[in-house]
């Protein structure tokens, strides 16, 4: 247990070994923010993990995750900033309220994977090399969200904010646009996908010559390349 003085100058009590963190970074949180620190589990920053390393629940920042195997574990409420995943399995994860900020996955697994269900607030991320068929970002604000070079296959879309977003050669085959928001959207390198302009709000975004049929599979017409 220690006094540490707040950014308001008052001073409170705070169990220092439940949390990785020193006396300075402590002094620096509001009240409001010291209070929820205490009610989390644990706190840890600027840690690597290798697959053999146990998560437990909390928050973790600016942390480095290669080759950890989350396939079908809980992680919801866990919290997640600035972190980077390498190579890592989330297959069928569940993500109930789960918090992903400035998070970068990289050649990760991620089939199945409800983001719809994480945490809204601040929600953002980038794939790349990353296996996220059958996965759903149903009604999710993730604008100007990077996809490269990633697998999205039947993936779900439906009714999400992907304003300004980028898919890099990426595979959409059966990918759920529906009530989409993809405004200014960049689809020139990828391919597979199937849009209707109808019901997705495309305005200024990207496709290439060659990716045009997908905007026009509704009407059944044979486009010669």
């Amino acid at each position: 247990m220690g006094d540490v003085q707040n950014s308001l100058g008052s001073f409170c009590t705070y169990e220092f070994d439940t949390y990785e963190e020193t006396k300075d970074s402590l002094c620096n949180k509001t009240p409001f923010q010291m209070i929820d620190r205490q009610m989390q589990e644990t706190y840890i920053q600027d840690k690597t993990f290798d697959r053999n390393d146990t998560l437990t629940k909390g928050e973790y920042e600016n942390c480095v995750f290669n080759s950890c195997n989350f396939a079908d574990k809980n992680l919801s409420e866990f919290q997640f900033s600035d972190c980077i995943f390498n190579v890592c399995n989330f297959s069928l994860a569940k993500l109930n309220k789960t918090a992903f900020r400035d998070i970068k996955f990289k050649d990760c697994k991620m089939l199945g994977l409800r983001f719809d269900t994480c945490n809204e607030f601040g929600l953002s991320f980038s794939f790349d090399g990353c296996q996220l068929n059958h996965s759903s970002f149903y009604k999710t604000k993730i604008k100007k969200t990077v996809f490269k070079n990633s697998q999205l296959q039947e993936t779900d879309f439906a009714e999400a904010d992907l304003t300004g977003s980028v898919f890099d050669n990426c595979n959409l085959t059966q990918a759920i646009f529906d009530q989409t928001i993809l405004e200014k959207a960049d689809f020139r390198t990828s391919y597979n996908y199937s849009i209707d302009p109808e019901i997705n709000r495309i305005k200024k975004a990207k496709f290439s010559i060659l990716g045009v049929s997908g905007l026009l599979n509704k009407y059944d017409i044979d486009i010669e390349k």
